[in-house]
């Protein structure tokens, strides 16, 4: 029989086999295949297509596709089956999916970016698969989701014949719908003009798209879908050739005939006497040999070597910590400043909520705001300066504890009416705040501003009223995928504890960004908290590195020490030496984020506690509790009801476990940083 039915590993939705391939005779199954070849090169036929794929090279063979595998020569191939019913979960119409790879000679070597991306993908199933370390088949189904979509973004069958499809939406689903209609209807009488109307398009527009999408016309395509599903038919029944060919929707045998040899350069009745066999024959044919596994995983070392749980049973961080040692201070410098909303929405409710957990649970001292002046602030009524709504901000920013650090960069007004409002604002405050408050707040001049302009306001604050104002560059444009991540976690703390300077903090995500984004919930901007009161995973850094105590203990790559009295606080994070470069990629996967691509062991002593401790554990990683991840495993939506934001602000907080601590003289404490997060442990001491 030539269908195969694949036995998948255990519980895993994957079968990995290792193999040197000289004869595969053609069969087909319910799965999707990767091939990846390591050694030598292998002919593969796919349906009516015939592709080399060479050493380092990649086939990708879909569901219920009748394929030939044989060589000449000795290989090994790494063949990747994939269960459709997992992937389904993540992607509802994958049994309608097909993808393509590039592997014919003709096409060249598989150099694209997209190929090395798929390649460590498999390499870090494969390595999960043979080490099974803990929590292996997680890591698996992870990445597997990962190939998914990296397969739908970038090896998409449509975006292979059409790659101006990639950004269109919209005609790329038509043609999905079309396509998938065809494969779902091959075996009825089908029209062009049926699927015209359907698509609501003219049968002209709609047969040349086709042709220009597809390489085919509308025919063409049809009948190739008939002929290549008849194999199936010829190979494992004992249907008369008349009868496959009225099965297959042709109105006539020599249609059929016709079109099978334009395809297979033979007609049904010779390609069923040259391949059909019975299954003892077919097993005698068939020249496979498996090999162990782990024999793969030593060529395909160079594309893990950077996954920290290729080998991570081995890896261990071992941290001595002597608690009656300090090494200086630990300065809490990030809470200086946090950016604020535009002022014209200082007032809306979302960020008077955001702005008042944040300032509980993390405490900045000064609130970066612009657009005081700006028109929608009504600075301006029939004339006349009014500062009432600009006032009502003011109270909000220093109610919550934060002085202003005032953004001035170019208005709609004249340098005259400019310097007239500065006068007055300063005035109006003073009034209102008293000549110290004024004093402390912060005037940071927009760099980009004109020169005269520069020099108009630091004659009225400087020289009139002796306010020291400060010259920066005002960033507006900050977008980047990776802030929404979890990755931004360990990135931000280890940042922070070097003193490197990471200065990306606000409130909320921007207003305008939310209204042009493609959806309401994570769309790159900076804000540690969105619109939806979410907090993402930047938020929890700074909440941990805020629970640190002012002395420093201990400072290494991963971790840092600190205390406050007697009370004790570490910090662990999943620190790697990539982390600066990933930052600034260009190319991140919106759909999936960043893949993880740390984990660490730790095994901490700590002597010289001389007190019983109550000892509270604090961690957060993608893995579990990150409102971003939680949001791709639902799909991504582009909006939340109410029920979804609370289970999703529910879903993200830190994980706490609280134990008991006592008196000895080496405390032990064992724990696993998973993915990309942070864990902060407190030895809070009992009298």
């Amino acid at each position: 029989m030539r269908r195969e039915y694949i036995t998948y590993d255990g519980n895993l939705p994957v079968r990995i086999q290792l193999a040197n391939i000289k004869e595969y005779p053609i069969h087909w199954h319910k799965s999707i295949e990767i091939l990846m070849v390591i050694k030598g090169s292998i002919e593969v036929t796919i349906e009516s297509g015939v592709y080399t794929v060479s050493e380092k090279e990649i086939e990708i063979i879909n569901l219920e596709e009748a394929h030939r595998i044989s060589s000449k020569e000795d290989n090994l191939v790494l063949m990747f089956n994939m269960d459709p019913s997992f992937f389904q979960k993540y992607y509802d119409d994958i049994n309608n999916m097909f993808f393509y790879a590039e592997t014919s000679l003709e096409d060249g070597p598989q150099v694209d970016e997209k190929y090395d991306i798929l390649k460590k993908y498999l390499a870090m199933i494969l390595c999960e698969v043979v080490q099974r370390g803990e929590d292996y088949d997680e890591y698996i189904e992870e990445t597997l989701i990962e190939v998914l979509f990296h397969l739908i973004n970038d090896f998409h069958y449509l975006i292979y014949e059409k790659e101006e499809l990639r950004n269109n939406e919209e005609q790329l689903e038509r043609y999905h719908r079309i396509v998938k209609y065809i494969y779902n209807n091959y075996n009825n009488k089908i029209s062009l003009q049926d699927i015209a109307k359907k698509e609501f398009l003219s049968t002209h527009y709609l047969s040349h798209e086709i042709k220009n999408t597809m390489g085919l016309s509308f025919k063409d395509f049809v009948n190739l879908t008939r002929v290549e599903e008849s194999i199936k038919l010829l190979l494992d029944t004992d249907m008369t050739i008349s009868d496959i060919s009225e099965e297959m929707g042709f109105s006539h045998t020599r249609y059929f005939n016709k079109h099978f040899k334009k395809h297979y350069k033979l007609t049904p009745m010779q390609y069923r006497k040259k391949y059909k066999v019975d299954d003892e024959r077919l097993e005698e044919i068939k020249d496979v040999t498996l090999y162990d596994l782990k024999e793969a995983l030593e060529y395909l070392s160079s594309y893990v070597e950077d996954y920290d749980r290729y080998n991570y049973e081995e890896r261990i961080t071992k941290i001595d910590v002597d608690a009656g040692k300090t090494i200086g201070n630990f300065i809490h410098f990030y809470k200086e400043e946090i950016e604020l909303p535009e002022a014209y929405h200082m007032l809306e409710g979302e960020v008077i909520k955001s702005l008042n957990i944040i300032q509980e649970e993390i405490d900045f001292s000064y609130g970066k705001i612009r657009g005081i002046f700006s028109r929608n602030m009504g600075v301006f009524s029939e004339g006349v300066i009014n500062l009432k709504r600009v006032k009502k901000v003011f109270d909000l920013i220093l109610g919550v504890g934060l002085r202003p650090n005032i953004i001035l960069e170019e208005e709609d007004f004249s340098n005259e009416r400019y310097k007239e409002v500065l006068n007055y604002f300063i005035d109006y405050f003073i009034d209102e705040y008293g000549n110290y408050e004024i004093g402390k707040w912060k005037y940071t001049i927009d760099k980009n501003l004109e020169v005269d302009i520069k020099e108009m306001i630091k004659e009225v604050l400087e020289e009139k009223y002796g306010l020291l104002v400060e010259e920066a560059f005002i960033n507006r444009d900050d977008i980047n995928a990776t802030y929404d991540t979890a990755y931004m976690v360990p990135y931000i703390i280890h940042q922070v504890i070097n003193n490197k300077g990471y200065e990306n903090i606000k409130v909320i995500d921007e207003l305008e960004k939310v209204k042009k984004a493609s959806n309401e919930i994570f769309f790159g901007d900076i804000g540690i908290m969105n619109w939806e009161g979410l907090k993402k995973p930047s938020y929890y850094s700074y909440y941990f590195l805020n629970r640190l105590g002012d002395t420093l203990i201990a400072k290494d790559d991963g971790y840092i020490v600190t205390s406050k009295g007697e009370d004790i606080q570490i910090l662990l994070y999943s620190y790697s030496d990539d982390m600066d470069r990933l930052i600034e990629a260009s190319n991140i996967n919106k759909l999936r984020g960043v893949r993880n691509a740390t984990e660490k062991n730790i095994s901490l002593n700590i002597k010289n506690l001389w007190r019983n401790y109550r000892v509270t554990r604090y961690e957060t990683h993608e893995k579990v509790n990150c409102c971003y991840n939680q949001w791709l495993s639902m799909g991504s939506p582009k909006i939340l009801d109410d029920d979804e934001i609370e289970l999703l602000k529910l879903s993200s907080m830190p994980i706490v476990n609280l134990s008991y601590g006592r008196k000895t003289t080496v405390h032990h404490i064992s724990v696993k940083i998973k993915g990309y997060g942070a864990m902060l442990i407190t030895l809070k001491s009992l009298k």
